[in-house]
């Protein structure tokens, strides 16, 4: 009897993962990506506030963060961390401007590992990173989302992230969550909010 209520469970479980996600047809895909790709085109700036879920494994609880977000076309990109504590990273002009509560400092983002790390995070923001020559990518469906999944193809950025996972909600074009997900099976899941599209961003915004 036990034996028979575990393969019912275990049905019954296989059952309720797929009706929660599904792979989306050729069809869905092409309508997807030419709807995301040609909306995100007309997207200069997006500012958005966000909640940052860090999980690690030998942690019982989620690390959680809080803070802003703005992007200016092309690539100038501002995280900046509020709660718990006040952290920044400002991407800009091939360079990465840090301020941890005061203490500044910079890093050249010249290089390849930099370029496709900043990249892939402008991307996610965006949604416009559907780049079959970067990422392996497919693509799922909720009741709630289209997902879509991307590996990075290139061995260096392998080594900090395993996977990209992009939710867009039924009938948007952007982003409303990402997770990133490590080599080591860690994972970050950013959820963004109160989210404003080709509102005025001043530059000083991108001044760390």
């Amino acid at each position: 009897m036990k034996t028979n209520l575990f393969l019912l469970l275990s049905v019954l479980l296989g059952l309720v993962g797929i009706a929660q996600e599904q792979k989306m047809t050729v069809a869905e895909i092409t309508s997807f990506k030419t709807k995301v790709e040609r909306e995100t085109q007309g997207i200069k700036t997006l500012k958005t506030d966000f909640v940052q879920y860090k999980h690690m494994d030998f942690l019982s609880k989620d690390i959680e963060t809080s803070g802003k977000m703005a992007f200016k076309s092309p690539n100038h990109l501002n995280w900046q961390y509020t709660k718990p504590y006040q952290y920044s990273i400002v991407f800009k002009n091939n360079k990465i401007y840090i301020n941890d509560q005061g203490n500044k400092s910079t890093v050249d983002a010249k290089s390849k590992m930099f370029e496709k790390i900043n990249k892939l995070i402008v991307g996610s923001v965006s949604g416009n990173m559907f780049d079959d020559k970067e990422f392996v990518i497919s693509y799922f469906k909720t009741k709630e989302f289209y997902i879509a999944k991307l590996e990075p193809k290139t061995t260096t950025v392998k080594k900090y992230i395993k996977q990209v996972e992009l939710f867009f909600p039924l009938g948007e074009a952007t982003v409303s969550q990402v997770k990133l997900i490590e080599s080591s099976g860690d994972f970050t899941r950013i959820v963004f909010k109160n989210k404003t599209i080709n509102d005025k961003v001043d530059d000083s915004v991108f001044t760390n």
